[in-house]
């Protein structure tokens, strides 16, 4: 799951657990049952510590050629990524964990250096090395440690197993998707996105709608039939950001001015999955509020169940949230 918001990452893990508050999964994270990292398009993810290792051992130099322009920008070569990533480790052996800046003072320390964009792909290509992930919060900072020191030992997947372990994961979580939603969340190529798809066992469910090829899980569960669901959904959540094809995932009536990234992958209201709206989070000391702004109307019932959305993103976060835009 997409976090590099780590706030309100927490908050789409949330809603699709039974029951957790922040500070359960503040908890689980620094215990390292919840383990975040670079991995996938590239960008912050949570990932299961029994995933960690095949993750990136699939999608790293893929990811790497993705961003090879920017090593050269930063003057990084294979030379200077082995003497950095010989530091982090000696830094953090022992059980140490450090935030990027401390490890930016480590590297300077040696000689090398790093900072700003240098010092984040430096430190990021260790991640995607399967040598670093995070490590416990030092107060509201993010810190790094040894993955062989962090993550326990898992049996480790082939190339192809790992392809129709993705393919069979995505889809169940995402399904129905298409080919080119599966490679764009991955960062894998769509030839490998196909791959994945094709060997996903139990096989998956192959559709044509409209001139698009989908695939879905033949355990997903059947569309509700209660009434409307209304969901307040954090940016970067995986219902939007995990799809290249996001057409479907609009109410009929969203205005074309906010079918745009900037709106789709921040704070959005959705009914039935499909985005009505928007809102925004204010954090001031111990105070929350949540000012709420409906593009399509809501009939009193579905307001009644966004309020209720709101009831238990206060549940969650384990204070009171004052809610505007409602009334």
């Amino acid at each position: 799951m997409q976090s590099q918001d780590y706030p309100n990452a927490k908050w789409a893990v949330a809603q699709r657990l039974a029951s957790a508050t922040e500070a359960e999964l503040d908890r689980a994270f620094d215990t390292g049952e919840l383990v975040r990292t670079h991995v996938l398009r590239p960008t912050w993810h949570f990932v299961a510590p029994e995933d960690l290792r095949w993750l990136t051992a699939l999608t790293g130099s893929r990811i790497r050629q993705a961003s090879a322009f920017q090593y050269r920008a930063a003057e990084i070569d294979e030379r200077l990524l082995a003497q950095s990533r010989a530091v982090v480790e000696r830094a953090l052996q022992g059980g140490g964990a450090l935030t990027r800046a401390e490890l930016g003072m480590r590297l300077a320390e040696a000689g090398i250096v790093a900072s700003g964009a240098r010092l984040a792909y430096l430190v990021g290509d260790a991640e995607l090395d399967g040598v670093v992930c995070s490590g416990p919060r030092h107060g509201r900072s993010q810190t790094y440690a040894l993955v062989e020191e962090r993550v326990p030992p898992a049996p480790p997947r082939t190339r192809d197993e790992a392809l129709a372990e993705l393919g069979r994961r995505y889809v169940a979580g995402h399904g129905p998707a298409q080919a080119a939603d599966v490679a764009w969340w991955s960062g894998l190529t769509m030839a490998d996105a196909r791959v994945a798809l094709e060997s996903a066992t139990p096989p998956l469910v192959r559709e044509s709608v409209e001139g698009r090829t989908f695939w879905s899980s033949p355990d997903a569960p059947q569309p509700p039939t209660a009434p409307p669901m209304l969901h307040l959904l954090p940016n970067y959540d995986e219902l939007l950001v995990a799809f290249r094809d996001r057409t479907d995932s609009f109410d009929p009536r969203l205005p074309a001015a906010l079918r745009v990234p900037q709106v789709i992958l921040g704070h959005v209201v959705v009914r039935d999955g499909r985005v009505v709206g928007r809102y925004r989070r204010h954090d001031e000391g111990a105070a929350t509020a949540l000012d709420i702004e409906l593009a399509v109307g809501l009939d009193d019932a579905e307001r009644r169940d966004l309020r209720m959305a709101a009831e238990r993103f206060a549940r969650f976060v384990g204070r009171p949230v004052a809610v505007t835009g409602l009334d």
